[in-house]
């Protein structure tokens, strides 16, 4: 079955008839889309498939005809398409907010810059799949993969479990959500998992040790046991403008770069 999900709102009594015909024209007008795509070829049905995404209205939940897999979703969808795989489900990203995205290039540029420094290994974006079983895949905002575990990093996405992940937790993001997305970073073993609300303005790190330890960082510096040497100061974090990138990276570097 091919849905889309609708966003629940209060109408009136014209309105909610208005909206109870769009959702009736909408369910049989992706009901006659699936019986036409489970009629093709299966190589042709990826293509329909990857079409009606594409499609919008409102948040978007992608059910196939049958639950994708990790390889089909990475063959489907490129580094354009913000959407994760979830059960064999694409769901479409929430559009990220100016915030998070210059939160997002200001982490991506310190720590690439800071691993290519010390030659520690491979950092990738938000554009990178990560696998978490068959039928699901994340992507995380910043990820780090440690030099010699580099064979997991592949063409078309990660397979296996990065060394350190890191997530920005916008103000809305449903904690639901982040509950099932530490649940997938712990099921496959990610050494070390921050989580940056900007919200709260703190920083939530999950290390992997017997189980997970949890510290919360709100002051001070928050540290990674990962990277060797890597911390970032809490009010770097959420400064306004943030601080400049190569400046920070000639504090981590102790005046190797610049």
């Amino acid at each position: 079955m091919i849905s889309l999900g609708i966003q629940k709102k209060k109408f009136g009594s014209s309105e909610a008839g208005e909206n109870r015909m769009a959702q009736a024209f909408l369910f049989a007008l992706y009901s006659s889309m699936q019986l036409v795509i489970e009629a093709l070829p299966r190589t042709r049905q990826k293509t329909a498939i990857k079409e009606l995404v594409e499609m919008r209205y409102e948040q978007q939940v992608l059910v196939p005809p049958g639950p994708l897999t990790f390889d089909e979703f990475v063959d489907l969808f490129g580094e354009d398409d913000d959407v994760e795989l979830i059960n064999g489900v694409v769901v479409k990203k929430m559009a990220a907010r100016d915030p998070h995205e210059n939160l997002f290039g200001w982490l991506y540029f310190v720590l690439r810059g800071y691993v290519a420094a010390k030659d520690l290994g491979i950092v990738r974006g938000s554009r990178t799949a990560v696998r978490i079983t068959e039928h699901r895949g994340r992507l995380p905002d910043v990820l780090f993969v440690y030099k010699d575990g580099e064979s997991i990093v592949q063409e078309k996405g990660i397979y296996g479990a990065p060394d350190l992940v890191i997530e920005i937790v916008s103000p809305r993001d449903k904690p639901a959500d982040i509950v099932a997305l530490e649940a997938d970073y712990r099921s496959i073993g990610v050494s070390e998992i921050w989580f940056i609300g900007q919200k709260l303005k703190q920083a939530r790190v999950l290390r992997k040790k017997d189980g997970y330890t949890e510290e919360v960082i709100s002051q001070g510096v928050v540290r990674s046991e990962v990277v060797e040497g890597f911390g970032l100061k809490v009010e770097w974090l959420f400064a306004k403008p943030l601080p400049l990138e190569l400046d920070i990276l000639n504090q981590l570097l102790g005046g190797e770069k610049g």
